[in-house]
């Protein structure tokens, strides 16, 4: 079957295979990218459950050094994709990057399992090379399987997002058991994270052509993309042709931003460049309505920083609680630590069909609160959930190994309140982003990531650990964390203030960011 569909064509002329409703309501190809995104998941989520683990347990690193690396190496993870997507909007296509970010990420967790720390930063980089080929696309195409009208894209999100988390669920317990087995070890987590991933490259090379025809084809050909009906047009003008010089200004921008905020460090500079570079074409590339939409994503990326920052301590000091502070005997099993981090994509398996029939009934009565209204909510339930972890702390404070029922209560809202934010932002972004900046724009949607993940990371440094002594810190801030995350329930306590804050004030800009996407349903 052909795989290119002009973009002159009516409505009439999509595939039907784009139009199905075989999936349970939904067409098959979301079934698929739902397994590719899975097993892609599936390698990530192993891996991480097992990283900070690995640097602390077996590389005898302090926790300050191994929450760092790991939030330069997550930040990363999500700072690639801006790049990739760019790539993919202007020269390969969304098909194309997914295949090759696949391979590359299994390169990586391969390089991953072999002996030494040259090894071990190759295949750290590789995953980080990889995941900017693989990651803003597959988001991008489950939108672009929905015309612009259809009700059922939230819902698609969701199910789509199940596939995430269904390899989220799988990884850990994999990945995990074998690294923190007698038996096996360490290399051997990391090697099933890159089976994993070629797992799902091949099934995406197997049904590609069968059930998402034409949608991710390299988009210089006038005719190699399916696109929502109302918007052909202004897609086959394409780019402005002054998108170098616009994120060529943007990136020097970042750059100096990023050099003066970060004292000078490179990661900050590099971080600034990417962000500056990708705002400066997206912004100063559109004008009018598009612009509006293009400052709306930007100030909602702003919030959910608080929320991924917050959200992001499972794979560190959240998974350094499991493994020191919680009493892991279930009678004569000892649960490995690592399992904890399965807990948050079980329950989205259980919750998230209950979310997505939730926003579709709340929609067919009209009363469907908007995207910045569901974001809210979810940054106040990601603050309901550290409070569970603030009373956890406390009784650690007091020298004692604490129930698992504390780790699983606060994934538990934070579960709920993932579900309020990053399926329906996904769709959002899809919604709002002009088609010629697509994929850019997914990929400042995980700038947020990016951003949080590093953040996450440097907080994390101040996780209250017995035997370590942290150098003193002369800043003002680092000076006002360190005095208060001396314990661990006022170590919590940073991020429950912080994520019911950053609800607060979100919650006024809700009235301003409909007036700026009033003209898309949003």
């Amino acid at each position: 079957m052909s795989t290119t569909i002009d973009i002159a064509t009516t409505a009439t002329d999509r595939p039907p295979e784009l139009d199905d409703r075989a999936l349970f309501g939904h067409p098959r190809g979301l079934g698929l990218l739902f397994i590719t995104e899975m097993w892609e998941r599936f390698s990530y989520y192993g891996m991480r459950a097992i990283l900070v683990l690995y640097l602390v347990d077996r590389l005898k690193w302090d926790t300050a050094r191994a929450t760092n690396l790991y939030g330069t190496y997550t930040m990363l993870v999500y700072l690639t994709p801006v790049i990739g997507g760019y790539l993919a909007d202007r020269i390969i296509g969304t098909r194309r990057s997914l295949v090759i970010g696949s391979i590359v990420i299994s390169l990586g967790h391969f390089t991953l399992a072999m002996p030494g720390m040259t090894a071990f930063y190759a295949g750290l980089t590789l995953i980080i090379i990889g995941t900017g080929f693989f990651k803003s696309n597959a988001s991008t195409m489950v939108g672009q399987i929905y015309r612009d009208d259809d009700a059922r894209r939230d819902a698609g999100f969701t199910v789509f997002y199940m596939g995430i988390n269904l390899g989220g669920f799988l990884g850990p317990l994999v990945c995990g058991g074998l690294a923190q087995s007698q038996r096996f070890g360490w290399h051997w987590g990391f090697a099933a994270a890159g089976v994993g991933m070629l797992l799902g490259l091949v099934g995406y090379l197997w049904g590609r052509d069968k059930y998402l025809p034409g949608i991710g084809v390299r988009p210089t050909r006038p005719s190699s993309t399916v696109l929502p009906d109302d918007t052909r047009t202004r897609a086959a003008r394409g780019p402005d042709g002054n998108s170098l010089v616009h994120g060529g200004i943007g990136a020097v921008v970042g750059a100096v931003i990023g050099w003066l905020l970060g004292s000078g460090n490179i990661q900050a500079v590099l971080m600034g460049i990417v962000v500056g570079a990708a705002l400066g074409v997206a912004l100063l590339g559109t004008r009018g309505e598009e612009r509006k939409r293009v400052i709306a994503l930007c100030i909602v990326v702003f919030f959910v920083i608080f929320f991924w920052a917050a959200y992001e301590q499972a794979g560190s000091s959240m998974n350094l609680f499991a493994d020191k502070n919680t009493n892991l005997q279930a009678g004569s099993f000892s649960i490995p630590s690592s399992w904890f981090q399965s807990v948050n994509s079980f329950e989205i398996l259980i919750f998230a069909p209950m979310f997505a029939a939730l926003w579709t009934s709340l929609g067919r009565r009209h009363w469907e609160p908007s995207t910045a209204l569901k974001m809210v909510l979810g940054l106040a339930l990601l603050g309901g959930g550290f409070v569970f972890m603030v009373i956890g702390g406390a009784h650690v404070d007091r020298g004692v190994l604490v129930s698992p029922f504390w780790l699983v209560a606060a994934y538990t809202f934070h579960t709920w309140g993932e579900l309020c934010l990053s399926p329906v932002g996904l769709s959002y972004v899809t919604k709002i982003a002009p088609v010629k900046f697509a994929s850019l724009l997914m990929g400042v949607w995980f700038l947020a990531n990016a951003v949080a993940d590093k953040i996450a990371g440097a907080l994390a440094g101040f996780t209250p650990t017995p035997g370590e002594v942290h150098a003193g810190a002369t800043s003002g801030i680092a000076a006002f964390l360190q005095s208060v995350s001396g314990t661990y329930h006022g170590f919590y306590t940073i991020f429950l203030v912080a994520s019911f804050g950053a609800a607060a004030v979100m919650l006024l800009f809700v009235p301003l960011l409909k007036r700026l996407t009033a003209s898309v349903k949003a």
